[in-house]
């Protein structure tokens, strides 16, 4: 199987995953560390999702839910997706 990277993100479902996921961090007053630190994962993963430069993993997608008390489909919804 073929790894899809963030370049071949041509309708930018990405970017717009990781506006959701930045929305959604500053609206509960979080930095990218401490979302990093609850979702247990490293804050510049963190940074390369929310600039749309990751495809991250379903399992991380579950882990930044969870840290921002969202479910994922939560942030699909607010990314338009």
């Amino acid at each position: 199987m073929a790894r899809v990277s963030a370049k071949s993100d041509s309708d930018g479902s990405l970017v717009k995953l990781g506006a959701a996921i930045i929305a959604a961090r500053k609206a509960q007053r979080m930095s990218q560390e401490s979302l990093a630190d609850v979702a247990n994962i490293e804050r510049a993963h963190v940074g390369r999702i929310e600039r749309g430069e990751r495809n991250l993993t379903f399992l991380t997608l579950l882990r930044v839910a969870a840290a921002l008390k969202l479910k994922p489909s939560d942030l699909l919804e607010r990314s338009g997706l």
